[in-house]
């Protein structure tokens, strides 16, 4: 932390805060960290603690509290899917009253665990509508005092987002144990391994093979390779590509233009036909030894 202080780059700790205690965070301020953001699951404790799968709401709103005496800007960062985005101004009242200075609505990316829960997180067209209206009324409300940030979800777009603005374009993840990712699920695709333990970030940036792979537009097929967002968004997520069709090379069945569209329009159509959000029992993440 100190090191990359002296370097001049910008630190912000992303965390669910379960672990992050007074202590560990004067540690952390006398360290030299920027930043923090934190996540929550819904603006009330039932609901946070349900979709978390443990009871944890208050350990956040105890370590917003701890970030905010400590005087760093605080990011708070919600999760957003069918059964929690109904309840989108309780997490704006939350935010609110923690002083967060800025909001993340993110809409799920669906592919790992999300994407095993995809029939019960996936939300209707309906609550969209409703959330957006929400949104736009804080955004006016907050203006000045708190910046926010609303995704819609990839499935109700006609176009794919541009992987982390373009795979290995302009920012990169290095995981615990030294990997180095062009995103911070590019582990989910098969592809060759690059790891700072074994060589230079720099070398790793510019020439190693898993960069390289999916790195700016001449690895595209048709139809992206002769369309006219090519450098826009990049034929879209490669992780979501490979978990949808098993190939990460294809176009992302977002796209409309996608010979695999249909596989994300059916799932939009399915997610339209019921009411209100499916509870259901979502598949739990497996446990790790």
């Amino acid at each position: 932390m100190k090191s990359a202080g002296e370097l001049g780059l910008y630190t912000n700790l992303v965390t669910s805060a379960i672990g992050l205690s007074r202590r560990r965070a004067e540690e952390l301020r006398a360290a030299g960290l920027d930043h923090v953001q934190i996540s929550v699951q819904a603006g009330e404790p039932v609901v946070s603690d349900r979709i978390a799968g443990m009871r944890s709401f208050e350990r956040k709103i105890e370590a917003a509290q701890v970030v905010k005496e400590l005087g760093w800007p605080l990011t708070v960062n919600v999760v957003l899917h069918r059964q929690n985005i109904d309840t989108i101004a309780d997490i704006l009242r939350l935010a609110e009253q923690l002083a967060a200075d800025r909001v993340e609505l993110a809409n799920t990316q669906y592919y790992g665990w999300a994407l095993r829960n995809r029939d019960t997180l996936l939300p209707s067209e309906a609550q969209l509508r409703r959330a957006e209206v929400v949104v736009r009324a804080a955004r006016k409300r907050l203006a000045g005092r708190m910046d926010l940030i609303y995704v819609l979800p990839d499935y109700y777009s006609r176009y794919p987002k541009p992987c982390m603005g373009g795979w290995g374009k302009r920012q990169l993840t290095v995981a615990p144990n030294g990997d180095t990712l062009p995103c911070p699920a590019a582990h989910a695709i098969p592809l060759p391994r690059a790891s700072v333990r074994e060589d230079s970030l720099e070398r790793i940036w510019t020439s190693s093979p898993l960069f390289q792979r999916f790195r700016g537009t001449d690895w595209m097929p048709d139809p992206c390779r002769s369309c006219d967002r090519r450098e826009i968004d990049f034929g879209g997520c490669r992780c979501q590509a490979f978990q949808l069709t098993g190939d990460a090379a294809r176009t992302d069945p977002v796209c409309h233009l996608s010979p695999d569209h249909a596989i994300v329009a059916e799932t939009v159509r399915a997610a339209n036909e019921g009411t209100g959000p499916r509870v259901g029992v979502l598949v739990p993440r497996p446990h790790r030894g």
